[in-house]
């Protein structure tokens, strides 16, 4: 019957029952092969999570540093096992805290940081040989990553100990978010300044985490987050060639950011087909030799846009669906999401709640034994053909337009995550997609929850710890550093070099992102 058409988030069709005969002519040789090897469709390690689990990168940032550095720390004690660090707006942004942009948005959404000293209280008593760290960075991500280099340094820690991620993805700031500084070819340039750099100080950084989650948060289907993904990640690959990196230099640490979302197999079968695309992508596009360099690394985090302010306890159940996708995907590092980040950033009753969620998935569930327990599914394997056959399709059209900044520049994927998103909530107004607590199974007594309180104190002592640095330096060392930033922004010398000089000596974050917009200016859609 019509009306009983199953479809998945992004509208591929669910038959009602799958066999043999949906996989003719399925070679499993070429299209599945063995976990470690060449296309990846079952994981990037042979043994996958029997060898180690995946990272457990709880996200967390609010306030000043001295409040993330005490919940790093409480992450840690309870078994988390890397860091993952959200920044506010105005450092997300190149502004100080002092900026009049600033003003009621200091430590709302991720952490405060100015200057070196406040990455120094930041990561005050974690071992950085020892501990990875995401920083969820885009626009500032050279000085963030620059910071932390440098009190590595001042810690003993040399720059060829640290590892970690940045997210460092433009793109899809264009496409999706909006926290953007300077136009896209500028951007670009500072991207591949940050490739050709870690590769010869940082070598085990991941220089670039590529996402698809921000898409996905923004409305996009399962099919176009992937699609739009590496579309953008042939540009940045692309754009490092042009300017003379050799791919397997530094193709290897880059990395992937995808969404979990509620519609499981689609979810297996998107990460499982995003890998044979990757492969498939670096060997005949970019003719790269060595395996790394096509092996589709990823850390995923579950849906914040798939949670309910309504019933939110539910939102636990939502969380261990999608991270028992992603994990059955075979994600390399993993976040779920507090139950109460509807309302609010988590409490540490939630972030420690979504943890064990990990934890239990981990160690009690069985899923981790061996490699892709999936394989072989007649569904999974009929939706991840289907699923790489439609982002392939995305994928040749963006090429046909010239590439993804090209494509960006036309509101192509703009458009087309606006009708996804659209499309999306309409079923559920019109009652066609059940989102249970919101338009099925509601109750009128939910209690209020326990919401996580931002201090407005944060943001006035933040001002005065930055008044305060600013008064101890010397500014006639830290003009010229400055200029210096400038200068190299004219000329095609890599800018992480006078950049690290000057937020040596003391330069803010604000200043050296103001050393740059007087060259690259500010983008204005």
């Amino acid at each position: 019957m019509a009306d009983d058409i199953r479809r998945t988030d992004s509208g591929i069709e669910i038959q009602p029952l799958y066999s043999a005969d949906d996989l003719a002519g399925w070679d499993p040789s070429t299209q599945l092969g063995t976990p470690g090897e060449a296309p990846f469709t079952r994981g990037v390690y042979p043994s996958m999570y029997r060898g180690r689990l995946w990272t457990m990168r709880q996200y967390s940032g609010f306030g000043d540093a001295a409040s993330t550095n005490e919940r790093f720390k409480f992450l840690l004690d309870a078994g988390q096992t890397g860091l993952s660090c959200a920044f506010d707006l105005p450092t997300q942004m190149g502004y100080d805290s002092d900026h009049p942009r600033a003003e009621g948005e200091v430590g709302k959404v991720g952490v405060a940081i100015d200057s070196i000293d406040d990455m120094r209280t930041l990561l005050g008593g974690i071992p950085l040989e020892k501990v990875t760290t995401s920083m969820t960075i885009n626009s500032t991500a050279a000085i963030l990553l620059l910071m932390y280099e440098l009190v590595a340094e001042e810690q003993g820690v040399a720059a060829s100990q640290i590892s970690g991620t940045i997210q460092n993805d433009l793109l899809k700031e264009y496409i999706a978010r909006g926290t953007y500084v300077y136009p896209p070819k500028p951007s670009m340039r500072i991207i591949t300044d940050i490739f050709a750099y870690c590769s010869e100080h940082i070598p085990r950084w991941n220089t670039i985490s590529i996402s698809g989650y921000h898409i996905r948060e923004a409305g996009s289907t399962a099919v176009q987050e992937i699609a739009f993904t590496i579309a953008n990640a042939i540009a940045y690959v692309q754009a490092a060639v042009d300017a003379g990196l050799d791919v397997d230099a530094f193709a290897p640490r880059l990395s992937f950011f995808w969404n979990g979302h509620n519609h499981f197999f689609e979810e297996v079968a998107k990460f499982r087909a995003s890998r044979r695309i990757w492969h498939r992508v670096m060997t005949e596009r970019f003719n790269a030799k060595d395996p790394r360099s096509a092996m589709l690394r990823f850390h995923t985090q579950t849906g914040g846009s798939t949670l309910t302010a309504q019933q939110p306890i539910n939102n636990v159940v939502r969380v261990a669906v999608q991270a028992m996708a992603a994990v059955m995907g075979g994600t390399q590092s993993l976040h779920t999401n507090g139950f109460d980040e509807a309302l609010s950033l988590p409490t540490e009753h939630a972030a420690r709640l979504a943890l064990r969620t990990q934890q239990i998935i981990g160690y009690e569930s069985g899923v981790t034994d061996t490699p892709d327990p999936l394989a072989g599914s007649y569904l999974v394997e009929s939706l991840t053909d289907e699923v790489e056959a439609a982002a392939w399709a995305y994928i040749e059209r963006i090429d046909e337009m010239g590439g993804a900044v090209e494509a960006i520049e036309a509101h192509f994927q703009q458009d087309e995550i606006e009708n996804a998103a659209y499309e999306y909530t309409k079923s559920i107004d019109d009652d066609e997609r059940v989102i249970v607590g919101l338009n099925r199974f509601t109750v009128d007594d939910d209690p209020e929850p326990d919401v996580f309180p931002v201090d407005p104190a944060l943001e006035v002592g933040q001002k005065e710890r930055l008044a305060a640095f600013k008064a101890g330096r010397d500014m006639a060392v830290v003009g010229p550093r400055l200029d210096a930033v400038t200068a190299a922004a004219r000329t095609d010398e890599n800018l992480l070099y006078p950049m690290k000089d000057a937020l040596r000596v003391g330069a803010t974050l604000g200043e050296v992102s103001d050393a740059l917009r007087e060259v690259f200016g500010n983008y204005q859609p």
